[in-house]
């Protein structure tokens, strides 16, 4: 049986989107996971001051947080977002790389639900956070 790390790295490498994004798993924690999304030009929002645009802040947050579900000890084959909120508290910091950390904190036998917080290289306050629900698909 494969372990959390390999199933992470499969999950969020299938995902064509999540590659164009550049994203990266970092490192996997008890129910949580960590993904960078490096700073790059075709992702900002703001011409004029460099700020990744917050499309893409949301899509790293829902890809760690779908990571975090399938890494779940209970062990689900798959998920989808069903419900994810997002709170925007600063645009990042041009030229940085922002890192996303996602929880699953609590799973039904259908539901799961997760918190997530975006940091970029400063780490003093947070880019945004996020809750959520993500659909939880079994092995039959």
């Amino acid at each position: 049986m494969p372990d959390s790390a390999d199933i992470a790295k499969v999950f969020m490498e299938a995902i064509p989107y999540n590659r164009a994004l550049g994203m990266r798993l970092i490192s996997l924690e008890e129910n949580a996971v960590i993904v960078e999304m490096p700073y790059d030009e075709k992702l900002i929002g703001d011409p004029e001051t460099g700020v990744i645009h917050g499309g893409a802040v949301s899509a790293l947050m829902d890809a760690t947080a779908g990571t975090a579900v399938v890494t779940h000890p209970s062990r689900p084959v798959g998920t989808a977002t069903i419900d994810l909120r997002i709170d925007y508290m600063r645009p990042a910091t041009p030229g940085q790389s922002i890192v996303a950390r996602a929880e699953c904190y609590h799973m039904t036998r259908t539901v799961a639900f997760i918190r997530a917080v975006a940091m970029d290289d400063d780490r003093a306050r947070p880019v945004a956070t996020a809750t959520g629900a993500f659909t939880v698909e079994r092995a039959s």
